[in-house]
């Protein structure tokens, strides 16, 4: 097997639905700028809070994607 390396970066999705579609969120919109993506994890949860109401559910995700480095 070949040796790879995986860059890590961190994102915030948000969403008026669900910390779900928070996260799905995130990812779909990293995933159209950033190729190979592999895994994400969610690394906190958090919601927005307007009246004493959540108006928003925020889903912080780290992604790993393949690095390739200069081509």
């Amino acid at each position: 097997m070949a040796e790879s390396t995986y860059k890590i970066i961190e994102l915030v999705g948000t969403s008026t639905k669900s910390w779900e579609d928070a996260a799905k969120g995130a990812v779909e919109t990293a995933s159209k700028s950033l190729k190979d993506l592999r895994i994400a994890e969610i690394s906190e949860l958090d919601m927005k809070l307007e009246k004493g109401k959540v108006a928003a559910f925020r889903a912080r995700v780290k992604v790993s994607f393949k690095y390739m480095g200069k081509e």
